[in-house]
C-alpha cells in the first residue's frame, strides 16, 4: 500500500510539472506516465489515482489531443465510484463530459453532464452547477442544438449572479448565446448578448482572454452584417484584428481574417474579401481546427456574392470533412463502447454483404453492442426530432410490420435494431444544412441526401457481427418502388425489403409528427398520402398490409406513439436529456433563468 501510494504520488508531481511548465518534451513524459498509471495494480481506487488520471487527461486536451484523453478520464469516473466520493465523481463526469463533447460523442457527454448535475444538486455546489452548465452549453452549441445551449448558457449567468466565482464564466456564455442567436437569426439578443460580453470580458490581458475577445467582436461583425450596419461591422472587424495582433494565436488569427473576408463581401469589395477568405481556408486546411468555420465562410460569402457554383464546391468540402471526422469519431468511440464492455475488438472487421453474419445471433449481445451507434443515430435526428424517440417508435413499427408479412422473431428483431440506425449518416452531414431554415435547394438537398450512403460506409467499418441488414436499410431507405430514389436508384423487389419495410414506416411517422419544416398531417391524411404513393413510391403489396397494421394498431393502442416508443424510456441518452429539461424547466419556474 504504502509503495503503491508512493508511486502515484511521484506520478502526481510530475504530472502537475508538465501541466504548469509543458515543454517539446512533455507529451512523451505524459504518456510514459500514463503508461505507469495503467501498469500499476487496479485495485485499491484511491483520490490520488483518480487526480493522477484527470491530470494525464487534462494534458492530453490542451495539447490538442483530446482523443486520448477519454480513457483516463472515464477510468478516473470508475475510480470515484469505487471510493463513493461524490465530490470527485462530479469532477470527473464534467471533465469527461468536455472529453466526450470534444470528440464528437454529444450523447455520452450529456449522460455526464446530467450525472454531474445531479451530483452538485445534492450537494448544494452552486460553482459546480454552473460550470456543468456552461459546459453542457457549449456541447449543445457544437451539435446545433441552439435553443437548448441557450437555456444551459442563462442558466450558467443566473448562477453566476448568485456565485462570485462563476463570474469569469459570464463573458464566455454571454458570447456563446450571442454565437447561437446568430444561427437562429434572433440578432437583437445575439447583440445585446455580445455587447454583454465585452463589458463582462473587460481589458483583455493573457493569451486566452484575448482570444475570447476577438471571437465576441467577430460575432458582432456577423450580426451587424445580417442587418446591413457595415460600419459597425467594419469596426468590430477592426477591434478583432488588434486584438488578435497582440494574442499571438494562431486561433485568434484564423477568426480575425475570417471575419475581415466576410466584412469586405459584404461591402462591396467581393475581390478581396474572397481573396482573404481564401488564405484563411488555407491555413486552416493545414492547422485543422477552424477548417469548418472557414468553410461555412466561404458558403456565405460566395452565396452572397452570387456565385452559387463556387458555394456547392465549398459545400461539398464541408459535408467531405464532416463525414470523414464524423465517422471516424464514431468508430474509435464505438471500439472503446466494446472494449468498456469486454469484447474482443480484436476480432472487428469491416463487414461486407458475405461476410460477419455467420456467428448465432444473440440479441442481448447485439443490442450492447450498438447500444452506441443508436445513441448517435438519436442525436443525428435531434434536430429533426427534438423528442428522440423517433428512431424508437420507426424500429417498433418497423419489426410489427416484418411479422405481418410473415418473418420469424430473430428477423423482426434485426429489422427493429436495423430501423433504428436508419439515419445514424446525418451524423456525417453538416448542421448548416440539416438546421438551415426555409427550403434547400436543390444541389444542398443532393448533399442531405448523401446520409443514406455516410450511414450505411459507417455501419460497414464498425465490423459487428449481424450489421449488413443495418447497413441495407441505412443505404437504401429512400430507394422508390418506381426506381426515382436514392443512393442507387434501385426499384421494386431489387430494394432489400427491410429497406422497403423502414421506408414506409419512416414516411409514416415523420408524417404524422410535427417537423421544423412542416407541421405534422393528421393520423387519416398520412395514411391516405401514404396510399396515393403505393406502386410509386412504396410496395404496393407492402403497403396495402401496412395501412391495415396501423388501423389495427390504432384501435388497439389509445397511445399509439406512447405503445411503438415504450423503448425509447430506457435509452440512457434520451432519459438525461429529460433529466437536464427538468432541471432547466425547474430553475425558470424559480426564476432561475437569466434574462438577456
Amino acid at each position: 500500500m504504502d509503495t503503491l501510494h508512493q508511486e502515484l504520488s511521484r506520478l502526481s508531481a510530475r504530472l502537475k510539472e508538465e501541466l504548469a511548465h509543458p515543454t517539446s518534451d512533455s507529451v512523451v513524459r505524459v504518456a510514459a506516465a500514463h503508461n505507469a498509471l495503467r501498469a500499476l495494480p487496479p485495485a485499491p481506487a484511491s483520490e490520488l489515482r483518480a487526480e493522477c488520471l484527470l491530470d494525464v487527461a487534462h494534458y492530453f486536451y490542451v495539447s490538442g489531443q483530446t482523443m486520448l484523453a477519454v480513457e483516463p478520464a472515464g477510468k478516473a469516473v470508475d475510480c470515484a465510484r469505487a471510493l463513493g466520493d461524490q465530490r470527485l465523481l462530479r469532477k470527473s463526469l464534467t471533465f469527461l463530459g468536455v472529453f466526450l463533447a470534444d470528440t464528437g460523442n454529444v450523447p455520452g457527454a450529456v449522460e455526464c453532464y446530467a450525472s454531474a448535475l445531479d451530483l452538485a444538486h445534492r450537494t448544494q455546489d452552486l460553482l459546480a452547477e454552473g460550470s456543468v452548465w456552461n459546459n453542457l452549453g457549449v456541447s449543445l452549441l457544437y451539435s446545433a442544438q441552439y435553443a437548448d445551449a441557450i437555456r444551459c448558457f442563462r442558466r450558467t449567468l443566473a448562477l453566476a449572479s448568485r456565485e462570485p466565482a462563476l463570474q469569469p464564466l459570464t463573458g464566455p456564455a454571454l458570447s456563446n448565446i450571442a454565437v447561437a442567436s446568430l444561427h437562429t437569426e434572433d440578432f437583437a439578443t445575439g447583440l445585446r448578448s455580445a455587447g454583454a460580453a465585452v463589458q463582462a470580458l473587460g481589458s483583455p490581458g493573457s493569451a486566452n482572454e484575448l482570444l475570447h475577445r476577438v471571437n465576441v467582436e467577430a460575432t458582432l461583425s456577423r450580426l451587424q452584417l445580417e442587418l446591413d450596419d457595415l460600419a459597425a461591422a467594419q469596426a468590430h472587424c477592426e477591434a478583432a484584428r488588434d486584438y488578435a495582433s497582440r494574442s499571438h494565436s494562431q486561433r485568434a488569427e484564423q477568426a480575425a481574417m475570417i471575419a475581415e473576408g466576410l466584412y469586405e463581401v459584404y461591402a462591396g469589395r467581393t475581390d478581396i474579401g474572397l481573396t482573404r477568405l481564401q488564405s484563411a481556408l488555407q491555413q486552416a486546411r493545414v492547422f485543422k481546427f477552424s477548417l469548418r468555420d472557414a468553410l461555412i465562410a466561404m458558403v456565405k460569402a460566395h452565396d452572397y456574392a452570387g456565385k452559387p457554383q463556387l458555394a456547392l464546391i465549398h459545400l461539398r468540402e464541408l459535408l467531405n470533412v464532416t463525414r470523414k471526422t464524423q465517422q471516424e469519431r464514431a468508430l474509435v468511440h464505438n471500439r472503446m463502447h466494446l472494449e468498456r464492455l469486454g469484447f474482443d475488438v480484436a476480432q472487428v472487421q469491416p463487414t461486407t454483404a458475405a461476410g460477419a453474419q455467420d456467428a448465432t445471433l444473440n440479441r442481448e449481445r447485439f443490442v450492447a453492442q450498438t447500444a452506441l451507434l443508436v445513441r448517435q443515430a438519436i442525436a443525428a435526428e435531434l434536430i429533426e426530432d427534438p423528442s428522440g424517440e423517433h428512431v424508437f417508435r420507426v424500429g417498433k413499427l418497423s419489426a410489427l410490420l416484418g411479422a405481418e408479412l410473415g418473418h420469424d422473431e430473430d428477423t423482426c428483431f434485426m429489422i427493429e435494431m436495423s430501423a433504428r440506425l436508419h439515419d445514424i449518416g446525418k451524423i456525417g452531414v453538416p448542421e448548416a444544412i440539416i438546421a438551415k431554415r426555409g427550403v434547400i435547394d436543390p444541389d444542398q438537398r443532393s448533399l442531405v441526401q448523401r446520409h443514406a450512403s455516410i450511414g450505411a460506409e459507417l455501419l460497414a467499418r464498425s465490423g459487428l457481427p449481424h450489421i449488413q441488414m443495418a447497413a441495407d436499410v441505412a443505404r437504401h431507405h429512400h430507394e422508390k418502388w418506381d426506381g426515382s430514389g436514392y443512393a442507387d436508384g434501385l426499384a421494386m423487389e431489387a430494394i432489400p425489403e427491410a429497406a422497403r419495410i423502414v421506408a414506409l414506416v419512416d414516411s409514416f411517422d415523420a408524417m404524422t409528427h410535427d417537423r421544423p419544416y412542416r407541421p405534422a398531417l393528421s393520423f387519416d391524411r398520412a395514411l391516405q398520402e401514404i396510399e396515393a404513393a403505393a406502386g410509386t413510391k412504396f410496395d404496393p403489396g407492402m403497403t396495402t398490409r401496412f395501412i391495415a397494421l396501423v388501423r389495427r394498431l390504432a384501435a388497439e393502442h389509445a397511445d399509439l406513439d406512447g405503445f411503438l416508443g415504450v423503448d425509447a424510456q430506457d435509452s440512457p441518452f434520451i432519459r438525461a436529456r429529460r433529466k437536464i429539461a427538468e432541471a432547466l424547466q425547474q430553475a425558470k419556474d424559480s426564476g432561475g433563468l437569466a434574462g438577456i
